[in-house]
């Protein structure tokens, strides 16, 4: 079996993969959230 020191494999393409996962689901909460405030408020 292969040795592996922890910490030494590059991950910044994981980080980024998942900055961006985040971004896109504050973005899409922030945008539901908006939708049923509008709902909220227009269809009394």
């Amino acid at each position: 079996m292969a040795e592996h020191e922890h910490g030494s494999m590059n991950i910044e393409v994981q980080e980024k993969t998942y900055a961006g996962f985040m971004s896109f689901v504050t973005k899409s909460v922030i945008v539901i959230l908006l939708i049923l405030v509008g709902m909220a408020i227009f269809f009394r």
